[in-house]
């Protein structure tokens, strides 16, 4: 059998990958709005990965990962009426909900027990601020509600039994 008959309907020739990553750390470990400001400025100069819809201001998404800010998030949540535990005692999380408000409550039952069912004392939701001018109209169509869920665990962990328990929340 010929090279080409055992590959079936791939066709290496034709492979091509638009997808991109990019590192930029304090290896100390401090945490500055520099680093912040460093990594968007990456994700500007990362437009050449492609990923683009066919409006110019629709795309596939991208972000970056931090340190958990736990002071920002001390005051956001007891702007929102409930205090953190201590720093790497809860875990904090985004939910994509529906724009839908009833729907939303819907998946909010559905995901409190499963907190619930998993270890986890619910400590709040925040709604995370965002700005959609930008976006396309097929995107704004399809838009979730985005927001942050805080737990912490009911019983004492250690930091890698509650990293992979978060992990499966």
């Amino acid at each position: 059998m010929d090279q080409d008959n055992q590959r079936g309907l791939y066709v290496p020739q034709l492979e091509k990958d638009s997808c991109g990553t990019g590192l930029i750390a304090n290896l100390d470990g401090v945490k500055t709005h520099q680093l912040v400001e460093d990594a968007l400025l990456m994700l500007t100069n990362m437009e050449h990965r492609g990923a683009c819809g066919c409006e110019p201001n629709t795309g596939d998404g991208a972000g970056i990962l931090i340190q958990t800010p736990h002071e920002f998030f001390e005051k956001k949540c007891k702007e929102q009426g409930f205090d953190l535990p201590a720093f790497g005692e809860y875990g904090v999380g985004v939910a994509f909900f529906p724009a839908d408000r009833n729907l939303r409550r819907q998946c909010r039952v559905l995901f409190d027990d499963y907190i619930d069912e998993l270890g986890f004392e619910l400590l709040g939701y925040r709604k995370i601020p965002t700005d959609n001018e930008e976006l396309g109209e097929s995107a704004v169509s399809v838009e979730p509600r985005m927001e942050q869920v805080f737990v912490r665990p009911t019983e004492k962990l250690d930091p890698r039994a509650l990293e992979r328990r978060l992990y499966v929340l």
